[in-house]
C-alpha cells in the first residue's frame, strides 16, 4: 500500500531516497518522508504532507546528508494525511521506522506504552513500533535482537525498516504481509517495497520470505526466517528496465498502459499457445493432472480482478462445464464457506500481495488438504505465487497507473486459456473448438489496435459528461462484468458515481435512476443476448437519457436521437468479444477524467497495491 526505500552506501543516500520515492510514488501520495543518519551519528528526518515533491522542496541536500537512511510515502491508514502523521516516525532519538501495513493490536500496545512512559506525537498505529522497538533495544544485543523481540508482539501486517544511532551500521527489515525486496549493489545494499524504485542502482534482488527479517550492512545482509534461524534466499536477476517504469510520450502512465495492451497480450500468449492449441504446461508440470481430477472451481479476487473473474465463471461452465463460483476476497474469508473435495482454488491479482486475497487462500489450505490452488498473477516473486501450487503469469508488465488496465485485459486472456485447458482435459473441448478460440486469441493484438483507433470518437463523448455526477452501465451475459469493469474505470479516476446492472435487470429497479442527466452506456456484441439489449435501450431511451452504445459492426443497434453508436469490431466470439470491449470503456474513463481535471494516476484515497485489510 505505502512505499519504503533505504539503503547503506559508500555516498550520501539522500538523493537515492527521493527519486526512490518518486517512482512508489504510485503505492502511496498523502505524505511522505526520510530520515537519514548523518555525521553526527544522529537521526535527521524531514516529512512533508502530499507530494513527494513536498518533501522534495523542504530538503537542503548540504545539511540532509548520510549514508544511510530509510523513507517512506504514504497512503493513510490510521491517522490523517498530515505532517505528524507522515513516517518515519522517531523514539527518543534512538529508533527510526518506516512501515507498511496495519498493526491491528495498536491501541492494546498504545496503551501500555503510555503507561510506561511513552509520548506519542501522531495518531498513527507505526508510531508504536518505533516505540516497541525502543524499548526491547534496552536489554538486546543489538538493534537486530530488538526488532527480532519487539515483532513477536505485533498482531496484523508489516513491512518495517529500521535504523538506530545505537547500531549505525545496520538496516533492520521485517516482513509479515506486507512485501520487502533487497537490493544487492556494488557500491551498497539497499531495501524497497517494490524493485521499481531501485532499478538506478541495481538489478540484483533478494525477495523476502513471509516472517523474514533481515539485517543490512554495506557490505553484507544476514537473513533469518519466521523462527529466528539463519537462511539463504537466492538472489535474482531483474528483467525490468527503466523505460517499462517511465511515460515515455505518453501525458500519463494510464494512457500509456492502454495502449501497451495490444503487447501485453501478445507477451502473455507467447509460449502458452501452439498454431491450434493451449499448452496446459504453462499452468506447472502438474496441471495435466491437477484439471483432470477438478471437480468444482472457487475463483476468489477484489476488485478489477474480480470483474475478470465474473468473466471467467462464464467461461468455465460454458467452456470446460466445470460448475464455476466467485467471490469477494474480503468476504470469503471471513464466513465459513463450504469447500468441496477437488475443488481448484484460483486466485487473481496483478500483484500477488493483495492482502484479503491471499489471507483467503490460506485459510482455505488450513481447512481443506483436498483441494489445489492456481494464482493468476502479475509478479512473479508475490506472496502468491509462492503459497500457491500452480502459477500462471500475466506478462503484462510494470503497471504504475492505480486504475488497472493492461493487468486486467491480460487477466481474461490467461483465464480463457484456463478455461480451454481444463475443458480439453474434461473432454469437453474438441480440437476444432480449441482451434478457433486460438485463432480468436491469436487476433487480439490487432483487434484492440482497431478498437484504439476509435479514440477520436470517444474523446468528443467524453466532453458530454463535464457536468455529470453519475451514470449507468448496462450489459448482459458476460458484459456485464465488461460494463461493472466500465463503472469502476468511472468512479475510480472521475470520480462520477457510476454502477453497472444486467441490462434485464433494469425494470427491477435501477430504471428508476435515469433521467436526462444521468448517461447510461451500454456494450452490444452480437452475440445470443442482442435482442434482449435492443429491447432493454429501448426501454432506456423512452426515459430521456443520454445513451453511448459500443457496438459490434454487425450489430446493427437502431439509431436514436441522443443515442451515440460507436463501431468497435466486428465478428467476435464469445472469448475475444469481453475483452474488446473493454478497451473504449478504459478510453472514456480516462478522457471523462481528464475533461474533470481529476489525477488520472492517483486518484484520491486509493492507492495500486492493497497490502492491508
Amino acid at each position: 500500500m505505502c512505499g519504503i526505500i533505504g539503503g547503506i552506501c559508500q555516498n550520501n543516500i539522500t538523493p537515492l531516497l527521493v527519486s526512490g520515492l518518486k517512482r512508489l510514488e504510485y503505492r502511496g501520495y498523502d505524505s511522505a518522508g526520510l530520515v537519514i543518519l548523518n555525521g553526527d551519528n544522529a537521526l535527521q528526518r524531514v516529512r512533508a504532507a502530499g507530494k513527494v515533491v513536498n518533501l522534495e522542496n523542504n530538503i537542503d541536500s548540504k545539511t540532509v546528508n548520510g549514508k544511510i537512511g530509510i523513507a517512506h510515502t504514504r497512503w493513510a491508514t490510521h491517522g490523517e494525511p498530515t505532517t505528524k502523521n507522515a513516517h518515519p516516525h522517531i523514539c527518543n532519538g534512538d529508533v527510526g521506522v518506516v512501515h507498511n501495513g496495519i498493526i491491528e493490536n495498536f491501541l492494546e500496545l498504545k496503551i501500555e506504552q503510555q503507561a510506561q512512559g511513552y509520548h506519542f506525537s501522531s495518531d498513527t498505529d507505526t508510531e508504536i513500533i518505533a516505540h516497541a522497538i525502543h524499548q526491547t533495544l534496552q536489554d538486546s544485543d543489538g538493534l537486530l535482537a530488538a526488532v527480532q523481540k519487539a515483532v513477536k508482539t505485533f498482531k496484523g501486517a508489516y513491512g518495517i525498516s529500521v535504523i538506530s544511532p545505537k547500531n549505525p551500521g545496520h538496516i533492520i527489515v521485517a516482513r509479515s504481509g506486507s512485501p520487502l525486496v533487497i537490493g544487492v549493489g556494488e557500491k551498497g545494499n539497499f531495501v524497497a517495497s517494490d524493485q521499481v524504485a531501485l532499478l538506478d542502482v541495481t538489478k540484483q534482488f533478494i525477495f523476502l520470505e513471509e516472517g523474514d527479517i533481515a539485517d543490512i550492512t554495506l557490505d553484507s545482509i544476514t537473513i533469518f526466517d519466521k523462527s529466528d534461524i539463519q537462511v539463504e534466499r537466492k538472489i535474482k536477476t531483474s528483467k525490468l528496465q527503466n523505460r517499462q517504469i517511465s511515460k515515455g510520450d505518453y501525458a500519463h502512465y494510464m494512457q500509456k498502459e492502454i495502449f501497451e495492451q495490444p503487447q501485453a497480450i501478445a507477451d502473455t500468449l507467447e509460449s502458452r499457445i501452439t498454431k491450434d492449441k493451449v499448452l496446459t504446461s504453462a499452468f506447472g508440470y502438474e496441471a495435466k493432472d491437477i484439471f483432470e481430477k477438478i471437480e468444482h472451481i472457487q475463483i476468489i479476487a477484489c476488485g478489477t480482478s474480480y470483474n475478470a473473474g465474473l468473466v471467467a465463471k462464464y467461461w468455465l461452465e460454458d467452456i470446460a462445464k466445470i460448475p464455476t463460483h466467485i467471490e469477494v476476497a474480503s468476504e470469503y474469508r471471513y464466513r465459513n464457506p463450504i469447500i468441496l473435495d477437488n475443488t481448484l482454488f484460483i486466485t487473481i491479482s496483478q500483484s500477488g500481495e493483495t492482502a484479503d486475497t491471499l489471507e483467503a487462500l490460506r485459510a482455505v489450505k488450513k481447512r481443506n488438504e483436498n483441494i489445489h490452488s492456481l494464482t493468476i498473477c502479475n509478479c512473479a516473486e508475490s506472496s502468491l505465487t509462492r503459497e500457491s501450487e500452480l502459477t500462471f503469469l500475466t506478462h503484462a508488465g510494470v503497471e504504475i497507473g492505480v486504475a488497472s488496465t493492461k493487468a486486467f485485459t491480460t487477466q481474461l486472456v490467461s483465464l480463457a486459456l484456463l478455461s480451454v485447458a481444463i475443458g480439453r482435459c474434461h473432454g469437453q473441448v474438441s480440437a476444432e473448438q480449441e482451434k478457433a478460440i486460438v485463432t480468436g486469441l491469436n487476433q487480439l493484438p490487432g483487434l484492440i489496435k482497431k478498437a484504439l483507433a476509435q479514440e477520436n470518437q470517444i474523446i468528443e463523448l467524453a466532453k458530454t459528461f463535464k457536468n455529470k455526477f453519475n451514470a449507468l452501465f448496462l450489459g448482459r451475459g458476460p458484459m456485464h462484468a465488461i460494463a461493472m469493469e466500465g463503472a469502476l474505470k468511472l468512479k475510480e479516476i472521475s470520480y462520477i458515481h457510476a454502477e453497472a446492472y444486467p441490462a434485464g435487470e433494469l425494470k427491477h429497479g435501477p430504471i428508476a435512476l435515469i433521467d436526462k442527466d444521468t448517461p447510461v452506456i451500454a456494450v452490444a456484441p452480437n452475440d445470443e443476448l442482442l435482442d434482449k439489449l435492443k429491447s432493454n435501450l429501448q426501454e432506456v431511451k423512452s426515459r430521456g437519457s443520454q445513451m453511448i452504445v459500443f457496438e459490434d459492426e454487425d450489430s446493427k443497434v437502431t439509431p436514436m436521437n441522443g443515442l451515440s453508436i460507436i463501431p468497435i469490431t466486428n465478428n467476435l466470439g464469445r472469448i475475444t468479444a469481453p475483452i474488446i470491449f473493454t478497451i473504449p470503456l478504459q478510453l472514456l474513463s480516462y478522457h471523462v477524467a481528464l475533461i474533470k481535471g481529476t489525477n488520472v494516476d492517483q486518484p484520491r484515497n486509493l492507492a495500486k497495491s492493497v497490502t492491508v485489510e
